[in-house]
């Protein structure tokens, strides 16, 4: 089995459809990756991914906005096509089994509430543990 892990941003807002009977939320999210070049020129390189999400639990459909940083995983996909000038292309598609809101820059304190994990396999929607602020002192030694 191949598992792939993607921490990013989506580019777009997610879309829902029933297809078959069954429903499935697609959005896109994009990698970006820093590096030197051969002649020390700083250089981004953005990686686009696109998921596949199926499931009947849409809650956080909602959530799923432009700009907001998941983390997803699942099995990927690669398709390979022609474009329109005879070139050859390839897609990466994820069928994801699980997601993470992580949160996003332009959201409010507020409405991180909403962050949980999400996942294709499990009965209920469980969020999050917020952070311990105040030290631990019953340290075992």
């Amino acid at each position: 089995m191949i598992k792939l892990q993607v921490i990013g941003n989506l580019g777009k807002d997610c879309v829902t459809n029933t297809v078959n009977g069954k429903t499935v939320m697609n959005f896109t999210v994009a990698h970006t990756e820093r590096f030197k070049d051969s002649s020390g020129q700083q250089k981004d390189r953005t990686t686009w991914v696109d998921c596949a999400y199926w499931s009947d639990r849409t809650g956080v459909a909602p959530y799923l906005k432009k700009g907001t940083q998941v983390y997803v995983e699942g099995t990927p996909d690669v398709r390979a096509f022609t474009r329109n000038d005879g070139t050859g292309g390839a897609s990466l598609t994820l069928r994801v089994v699980s997601l993470q809101l992580l949160g996003s820059g332009s959201r409010s304190e507020s409405s991180t509430s909403a962050g949980g994990n999400y996942s294709a396999d499990q009965s209920s929607e469980t969020a999050v543990a917020p952070d311990i602020a105040e030290p631990v002192d019953d340290l075992p030694f």
